[in-house]
């Protein structure tokens, strides 16, 4: 059975001021949806899922379905205040969604193989997403998810503070721990961040989430357990989210199972703050002009 790629595309993107998941940047007005699509297809993938909000279902389907409708099966899912919250009531000051990890729930009932995670506005690669693919088709089981891992010097911004789960690791390669470091910049030929009102260095090469995750089904049942534990601690703080990082951590603190991270090779970028879209833009020209993508990518 092909695995599924799930599309985080939910978000609220407060930084960026609009709806940059459906916003165009290839030559051909491609999303960087697009590109993540189109390197799942070529890899094998036989199924896309999209996670959004309930009032941009036209929109995205007005998007995609043109070109996606005899390339590869296609799903949309929301994400509801109210899903799996299991008898708490939804405060009347929540607006943020609950997080990336409950919007994964939400896909529950239109995945049934192994699948990948990644979100909408980010540019992952080629190499990415045919790691990937191998790991879902070769080893992904109950006990054994991955992790897609990038050197941090290829994920900061030149034009503002970041947050970037650092991956830390054990002598194989599994995953230990994910440090969400915020407020995580360049300065001169470092990379700091600050916490707690002190300057901490990292390594360039530190290895990061980019939140593009591998997991097998058994997720749901435990994510959904681990979802209700957040909501019996968090329910009255209105910015508390349940991130995948959460649920990651938790795997491996609980002994559920291992998360191995897979290094790419591939390049990422995105679209963190409005000043990012013209390096998008010229990122995307350059893949195209060395033969990694056709101009038009759905012609």
């Amino acid at each position: 059975m092909k695995p599924t790629l799930v599309i985080l595309a939910a978000g609220m993107a407060s930084r960026y001021g609009s709806m940059k998941q459906v916003q165009g940047f290839g030559p051909g007005n491609e999303t960087i949806m697009d590109y993540s699509i189109y390197d799942a297809i070529r890899a094998g993938f036989g199924k896309v899922v999209f996670i959004i909000r309930r009032e941009f279902a036209d929109s995205f389907k007005s998007i995609f379905e043109p070109k996606l409708k005899d390339r590869v099966a296609t799903d949309y899912v929301f994400q509801e205040m109210d899903a799996f919250i299991n008898g708490y009531t939804v405060p009347e000051d929540r607006i943020k969604p609950w997080g990336t990890a409950h919007a994964v729930l939400c896909s529950r009932d239109a995945v049934n193989e192994p699948f990948a995670v990644i979100n909408a506005d980010d540019f992952y690669g080629r190499d990415a997403f045919e790691k990937a693919y191998h790991f879902l088709v070769n080893e992904c089981r109950p006990d054994l998810y991955s992790i897609i891992g990038y050197d941090l010097i290829k994920t900061v911004s030149e034009h503002g503070s970041v947050s970037r789960g650092v991956c830390e690791l054990d002598n194989n390669g599994f995953l230990t721990a994910i440090h969400e470091r915020i407020n995580l910049y360049p300065e001169g030929d470092r990379i700091v961040y600050e916490e707690n009102g002190k300057k901490f260095e990292l390594p360039s090469d530190a290895k990061v989430s980019m939140n593009f995750w591998c997991f097998f089904p058994s997720i749901y049942k435990i994510g959904e357990k681990m979802f209700h534990d957040f909501l019996r601690d968090n329910i009255i703080n209105p910015k508390a989210e349940f991130f995948i990082p959460i649920l990651g951590d938790q795997f491996i603190n609980k002994k559920i199972g291992k998360i191995k991270l897979i290094p790419t090779a591939s390049s990422w970028f995105g679209v963190t703050y409005k000043e990012d879209a013209p390096g998008v833009e010229k990122s995307l020209l350059s893949l195209i002009a060395n033969g990694e993508y056709p101009e038009r990518l759905w012609i």
